[in-house]
């Protein structure tokens, strides 16, 4: 006898859910049914290495702040540029999930696949 769990919402949804912040990325990764959908677990994998990059990135920015303080004009800027970059980008892979398209980020994408792939049997 198969015990079927109810989903609060469509597999999309949860998909599109993930790049909120990491928090959501993370709970679609611990809960009932979406733990074991391959589509949620991609979008929840890449979301999580995606803001993980994002904070790197600031990182990286803020420390070139501080080692170079003529620069902090142009640092400034790079920050703004480079938040908006990732916000874009964070969009287009929102959209696309919600639509049920995966779209493998470089680099982080196919770690993502990889993530999603070794949790297919989830305990």
């Amino acid at each position: 006898m198969s015990i079927m769990t109810r989903q609060a919402i469509s597999d999309n949804a949860a998909g599109g859910l993930a790049y909120l912040t990491i928090i959501p990325a993370i709970v679609l990764l611990v809960v009932e049914p979406y733990r074991r959908i391959s589509f949620v677990r991609f979008h929840a994998w890449q979301s999580i290495f995606f803001f993980v990059s994002w904070a790197v990135v600031h990182m990286v920015i803020g420390v070139i702040q501080n080692l170079a303080p003529p620069l902090l004009f142009l640092t400034l800027t790079l920050w703004q540029l480079v938040d908006l970059a990732f916000f874009v980008v964070l969009l287009v892979v929102a959209i696309n999930a919600v639509n049920g398209r995966r779209i493998h980020l470089p680099l982080i994408g196919s770690l993502a696949e990889q993530q999603a792939n070794r949790w297919s049997n989830p305990l």
